[in-house]
């Protein structure tokens, strides 16, 4: 049984990672990073790193995943002034 969820865990951290990258949309993107984040905890939780997987959950999945969903967030008000903008010009 033990080993059966590793490989399940190790194919869905391949996906995953694959889909962060592969995804064209940033939303997506980023939801797909954190998703991996967390799975990459749990992986560490697995070898019994707890310090390395409770490390990888705040950080990678949740620190990392906060500041660019703030990034997004950014980006796409600043593009949504600039198009308010250009579209009140005669």
């Amino acid at each position: 049984m033990g080993i059966l969820f590793d490989l399940l865990l190790a194919f869905a951290l391949l996906w995953s990672a694959w889909r962060a990258i592969a995804l064209t949309d940033p939303a997506s993107a980023v939801v797909q990073f954190i998703v991996f984040g967390l799975l990459m905890a749990l992986a560490w939780a697995r070898l019994r790193a707890p310090d390395i997987a409770l490390a990888e959950a705040a950080i990678g999945a949740g620190l990392t995943g906060a500041l660019l969903l703030d990034g997004l967030g950014t980006l796409r008000t600043g593009q949504r002034q600039r198009d308010e903008q250009h579209g009140s010009r005669p």
